[in-house]
């Protein structure tokens, strides 16, 4: 009787964690219409793992720029600006333009990558 009350908690606790996570990545695509998975992919193609730990995408364990785990619950991006869909879409593709001299670069980011990106950024609380 325990082991079976066990693995239906077990199980509760698997499917509500899943479900979670589906929430989050349809919350963070209907904030911009960006792509959470492709984000993930994309984080890891322009190698921003180099200079941030990104949580989910792999070797990202850069310790030049800030670590961007709960990065959807931010208030600011880089201290800045307000963490806004728009604002971070538009840091991601040209930050150098946002503050000039910064230390993060201009990778050539298309503005739906950066929608992407950004979507997958907004799925990490």
């Amino acid at each position: 009787m325990i082991r079976a009350l066990i693995t239906v908690s077990v199980l509760l606790i698997s499917l509500t964690a899943s479900s979670a996570c589906r929430n989050a990545d349809a919350l963070a695509q209907g904030i911009n219409g960006g792509d959470p998975a492709n984000g993930r992919h994309l984080l890891y193609s322009y190698s921003c793992g180099s200079c941030h730990v990104i949580p989910g995408v792999t070797e990202a364990d850069g310790t030049i720029g800030p670590p961007l785990s709960g990065f959807g619950s931010r208030v600011y991006i880089a201290g800045l600006q307000e963490n806004t869909p728009e604002n971070l879409s538009r840091w991601i593709a040209q930050p150098q333009e946002v503050q000039p001299g910064n230390a993060m670069p201009d990778l050539g980011v298309t503005r739906q990558q950066a929608r992407d990106i950004a979507a997958y950024l907004y799925t990490l609380r």
